[in-house]
């Protein structure tokens, strides 16, 4: 029997990432695929390296864990790089700018270090003056949409720069059209599997721990061209892709490499996990 590893994270447990375990090693064993679960904790010795299968669903976060993975040759699915070009919404902007991916208008605030933090602010006035008010900040590393603030003023940005200070941080325009509303849409080895509309009308951020609802979405050409063209610039072999609803098109919001799955299944009927593995079986030597 083929083998691989699910590498998940030893220090964060939830019914979304247990869920997301379990169904990946049913499918998994419905394609003759055994995959080893092990944890980010479980190679703190060299010889942790010795004797791995050749590839790894690498669920988790710890870039670190899987350029260490890579040197010892194992195929990982996602990349290091994939996931710390996702992980930091900085860096994922920076990546795709030039790329031809339609993206809302961004600029990358100064970064200071924590024991220095913002003696002045000038430059959010000229962010402001550059993006309008209100405008979206967003820290580079977080995830539930926990991270991401709304501002009407420069006042409030300050407040909001100086409490994140250390972190990498970009300062974006505050798409009015698509306020509590955006798409989710699942990809895997190039091709769209699912995708819902996620709506909040208590919220400018559509994500569902933040109290938004679902639904079914039927991507258009031009949404499902964006989320695939994202996809292959980030070098992803599979991620959730977050589309804002545009007035002239959907925009590019984020790309997830570890995107759970469990409402997209229970709402659209489809299996991300099925199509993960088949990916996974198609490219293992």
């Amino acid at each position: 029997m083929a083998e691989a590893l699910l590498i998940e994270n030893a220090f964060w447990r939830s019914p979304a990432t247990e869920m997301l375990k379990h169904s990946l090693q049913a499918n998994a064993g419905k394609r003759g695929l055994r995959l080893q679960v092990r944890t980010n904790a479980d190679f703190l010795d060299r010889d942790a390296f010795l004797g791995l299968p050749p590839a790894a669903l690498f669920w988790d976060k710890d870039i670190r864990l899987a350029c260490q993975l890579e040197q010892a040759g194992v195929r990982c699915y996602n990349s290091a790089r994939a996931i710390a070009l996702c992980d930091d919404k900085t860096l994922t902007w920076l990546h795709l700018k030039g790329s031809g991916v339609p993206m809302p208008e961004t600029l990358l605030c100064p970064l200071t270090f924590p024991a220095v933090g913002y003696p002045w602010v000038d430059f959010v006035e000229q962010a402001g003056q550059r993006l309008g008010w209100p405008m979206v900040i967003k820290e580079g590393c977080g995830s539930f949409g926990q991270q991401v603030y709304l501002v009407n003023d420069a006042e409030e940005a300050q407040a909001i720069l100086r409490r994140c200070v250390g972190s990498s941080l970009l300062m974006q325009r505050f798409i009015e059209e698509s306020a509590g509303r955006d798409l989710r849409i699942y990809v895997v080895g190039g091709k769209v599997v699912g995708a819902m509309e996620r709506s909040n009308a208590r919220d400018f951020r559509a994500n569902v721990t933040a109290g938004g609802q679902a639904r079914p979405h039927l991507p258009t050409k031009q949404e499902e061209a964006l989320a695939l063209a994202a996809c292959r610039a980030l070098k992803l072999d599979f991620a959730g892709v977050d589309l804002l609803f545009g007035r002239d098109g959907p925009l590019l919001c984020e790309v997830n490499s570890n995107a759970h799955f469990k409402a997209l299944s229970e709402l659209c009927g489809c299996n991300p996990a099925d199509a993960i593995i088949a990916h996974l079986l198609e490219e293992l030597p």
